[in-house]
């Protein structure tokens, strides 16, 4: 007769579970991950988790899984596209001081770039 053994993937699954539900309880905001490689149900169900608690939510991944990712990106406060964008969020919730731009000293506003008169700047 088979002895019956212990389904690891399952018990695995429940212990991360716990975890993962009071880390996003404990949380000011999530910071939900995704990448371009696999289904990534997991960060999915996580960042649907952190939106019914009503957390800020900043998920991050590359810009050709946008459209994949709509949903989970309209209930996000924060769409970025690489780990520096995450990080100067959070610097400025934290210190309310802007990132540096991205284009340096080259920097244009955009009411000024689209015109002052512009109705939609």
């Amino acid at each position: 007769m088979e002895e019956k053994r212990p389904n690891w993937d399952k018990i695995g699954a429940n212990m991360n579970n716990i975890r993962t539900k009071n880390l996003i309880q404990d949380a000011d905001v999530v910071v939900v991950r995704f990448g371009d490689k696999y289904k990534q149900w997991n960060a999915a169900f996580d960042a649907g988790y952190a939106a019914a608690l009503g957390k800020s939510i900043i998920t991050l991944h590359p810009p050709n899984i946008s459209h994949m990712l709509k949903e989970v990106n309209a209930s996000a406060s924060v769409v970025c596209e690489d780990a520096e964008q995450v990080v100067d969020t959070l610097a400025y919730v934290i210190t309310g001081e802007l990132p540096e731009p991205r284009d340096g000293k080259d920097y244009i506003p955009i009411a000024e770039r689209l015109g002052a008169g512009n109705p939609n700047p």
